[in-house]
């Protein structure tokens, strides 16, 4: 098994990082999300710095993750580095990276029961050769207010 195969110490999220609400919060009643801070260390820094490269690495771990990728946008950066964002019917992804760091910062949020995060964040650690990670973890709770609301999207006049 790679490093990265067991990058998240529990992907059934037990134990995950839990943050106490504010007397202001709203409640919660279930979870509407999984959210992924991934930091990559002592990456490949030709892959870092390669658009196209990283364009494939996403939608890669969009697919790995369950995830409807919609939309994705990339931009090289002169010198060097890329910043990535994929929209997903679920909700993002998004890579930063600074080639001569070798470091890349990613943020992977899916709603849903079928979406795994943590495998995008598996795929671009390895897609990567990530010599060190850091991973965060954590669910967005759904406030009371909007559970079983429904959403119907604006009708913009032509």
């Amino acid at each position: 098994m790679s490093q990265a195969a067991c990058l998240h110490p529990n992907p059934g999220w037990t134990g995950a990082e839990i943050f106490s609400a504010s007397p202001e919060a709203p409640s919660a009643t279930e979870m509407v999300g999984k959210h992924c801070i991934l930091e990559l260390y002592n990456c490949d820094s030709a892959k870092l710095d390669d658009e196209a490269f990283l364009r494939n690495a996403i939608t890669t771990a969009a697919k790995r993750a369950g995830a409807t990728l919609l939309n994705l946008i990339t931009h090289h950066f002169q010198p060097q580095g890329v910043t990535g964002l994929a929209l997903l019917a679920e909700s993002h992804i998004s890579i930063h990276t600074w080639p001569e760091s070798g470091y890349a910062a990613v943020d992977v949020f899916t709603c849903g029961d079928h979406t795994m995060p943590e495998r995008a964040c598996i795929v671009l650690s390895e897609e990567l050769n990530a010599g060190h990670y850091k991973l965060k973890s954590f669910r967005r709770e759904t406030p009371v207010a909007v559970v079983g609301a429904e959403r119907e999207p604006e009708l913009v006049a032509a």
